[in-house]
């Protein structure tokens, strides 16, 4: 509990760790806040029913809140947006000149915070993905604060937890999203790295993912723990293997 996961993705597509988290804390009970930028409802309704959940019953059952930032994005832009229960929109900051992230941090905190009849277990807030807030124009350090401010809310108050994916490119000429993948590095108790493989394409062998636990974090004289692992993606699981011995080697 209280702990802050950065899934970071670079040159390949890392969003199999957001199904995973999402399924993984909806079958354990946890209240969960999903801000889904990148993908519409139906999508991740789709892939959570391979992985035996069914997002549209948690809904229903209030276990979880789901913000569809593709539909609220257009409605927003196309003068469409319906203000429920005279609340701002969660991405009101699209028609503001302001770059505030409020509405948002308003949205989740809401969301979260336990009611008298809630009897689900600890929050979580899982982001996917954090760089389409600055593809809307949200600046760097919006981004950092709305962070913050989760992580006050989620983490040190709620006693739950966030997980957050970001993309990233170490050739990349995007200085802002660079600069916010570098901060929440510093600042997350996990990373989960996932990368593609130097070499290319490979049928038998997707990607690498490196497993970084922030010890350095609490202050003592020791190294951040790393571990590195080779996965192979499947229809409705994830292999994993030490580097070099995947079955196709063997």
């Amino acid at each position: 509990q209280g702990k802050f996961t950065l899934l970071r993705d670079t040159r390949t597509d890392g969003s199999f760790l957001v199904h995973h988290f999402l399924s993984f804390y909806l079958r354990a009970g946890c209240k969960v806040c999903f801000v889904a930028l990148l993908q519409s409802f139906s999508h991740y309704n789709i892939v959570a029913q391979k992985l035996g959940v069914s997002l549209t019953a948690a809904k229903e059952r209030g276990q979880l809140v789901f913000l569809e930032g593709l539909k609220s994005c257009l409605d927003l832009l196309f003068g469409e947006e319906e203000e429920q229960s005279g609340q701002p929109s969660p991405l009101q900051f699209l028609s503001e000149s302001a770059s505030n992230l409020k509405a948002l941090f308003d949205f989740v905190l809401t969301s979260l915070t336990p009611t008298g009849s809630d009897s689900c277990k600890g929050p979580v807030l899982l982001v996917d993905d954090l760089s389409i807030l600055l593809s809307l124009g949200a600046t760097p350090v919006a981004v950092l604060d709305f962070i913050h401010y989760c992580r006050v809310a989620v983490c040190s108050q709620l006693k739950g937890n966030i997980m957050v994916l970001v993309h990233s490119n170490e050739d990349s000429e995007d200085e802002e999203n660079e600069l916010v993948v570098n901060s929440l590095c510093h600042h997350s108790d996990l990373i989960l790295w996932v990368e593609g493989l130097a070499t290319g394409f490979c049928k038998d062998v997707h990607g690498q993912i490196k497993i970084i636990r922030r010890v350095s974090l609490e202050l003592t004289a020791e190294q951040d723990h790393v571990q590195i692992y080779q996965y192979k993606i499947q229809d409705k699981n994830v292999t994993f293997f030490a580097r070099g011995l995947s079955a196709a080697v063997l």
